[in-house]
């Protein structure tokens, strides 16, 4: 959703990345001076691609060098981008509610979806690469909840998706294509408690993953389909706001009541919107935004 925050007097952004065998962690980069969202990797494995301050930002996890990507033509960007399934573009969401096409290494950049009177916020593209998932707000309206739309990658009208009453989020297929995760208040009637759930793309087998107290989002599968990972924000939190204490929670794909780790961090929005599995499914990457606890903050 739309982004452009700023971080606040004695806070600090923080890069991770985790191992998902094992938990251990990675501090891979560290600023008090730019707000960096939602982490995802290029195919090699070699950098990461993050938003902040409305451009996209690449991360080289060798010489952990921070730089812009030099797209031109692209509106103030969100933290919902991900990368094409060619490997060498990505999709990104601006401010403007349209989805953007741009090259990996940056160039200019193509707007893909209409003026179909929706306010388009990517999470997933189909595993052949054809399918967009977005979630919608009508008119850019939003008091209205969340729906599930797909729409042609290459351009369309989208298609709208029916997961029943209350706001969904967070959109994506599975690798093999036959899914898509989402969080959905479908299954509850307590505005705001967000829940996780997969449907298939047609439509039909609504199914919930994991019955919780806690308010689930953004549930992400690493590429070999084995585990996945989610945002667990505190009972009654309304949507994902930022500065929060949250935990990141990872599980197997075969069990997601058992928590194989799980991470406290302060965060939320920014945290983990996209999917930050590496390619490889070995570890994933996730932001943090700790405040400085001298100052009297969190």
């Amino acid at each position: 959703m739309p982004g452009g925050r700023r971080l606040q007097q004695g806070q600090r952004c923080e890069v991770w990345l985790a191992d998902a065998a094992t938990g251990e962690r990675e501090l891979v980069h560290a600023t008090d001076g730019l707000l960096l969202e939602a982490p995802h990797w290029t195919p090699d494995g070699c950098r990461l691609v993050l938003n902040g301050d409305g451009r996209l930002w690449t991360l080289d996890l060798a010489d952990r060098r921070l730089e812009p990507l030099p797209a031109t033509g692209l509106p103030p960007v969100n933290n919902d981008h991900v990368l094409a399934t060619d490997g060498r573009h990505l999709h990104a969401s601006a401010d403007d509610g349209h989805v953007y096409r741009i090259g990996l290494h940056g160039g200019p950049a193509s707007r893909i979806t209409l003026d179909d009177g929706w306010s388009h916020f990517l999470h997933g593209v189909s595993p052949d690469g054809s399918t967009l998932a977005c979630v919608g707000i009508e008119a850019g309206d939003f008091s209205r909840p969340g729906r599930l739309l797909t729409l042609p990658a290459t351009g369309g009208p989208p298609t709208v998706i029916d997961t029943g009453t209350g706001h969904c989020d967070g959109s994506e297929f599975s690798p093999d294509g036959e899914w898509i995760y989402l969080n959905t208040e479908a299954f509850t009637t307590a505005h705001g408690h967000a829940q996780l759930a997969r449907i298939r793309p047609d439509g039909t087998g609504l199914e919930r993953l994991l019955a919780s107290e806690s308010v689930d989002w953004f549930p992400h599968l690493s590429p070999d389909g084995r585990m996945a990972s989610y945002l667990r924000f505190p009972t009654g939190t309304l949507g994902h706001p930022a500065d929060l204490d949250v935990e990141l929670v990872v599980v197997s794909t075969r069990d997601w009541t058992t928590p194989v780790h799980t991470f406290a961090l302060f965060g939320g929005q920014g945290t983990l919107n996209v999917n930050s599995w590496a390619p490889t499914s070995d570890r994933f990457a996730y932001v943090a935004y700790p405040q400085d606890i001298t100052s009297g903050q969190r």
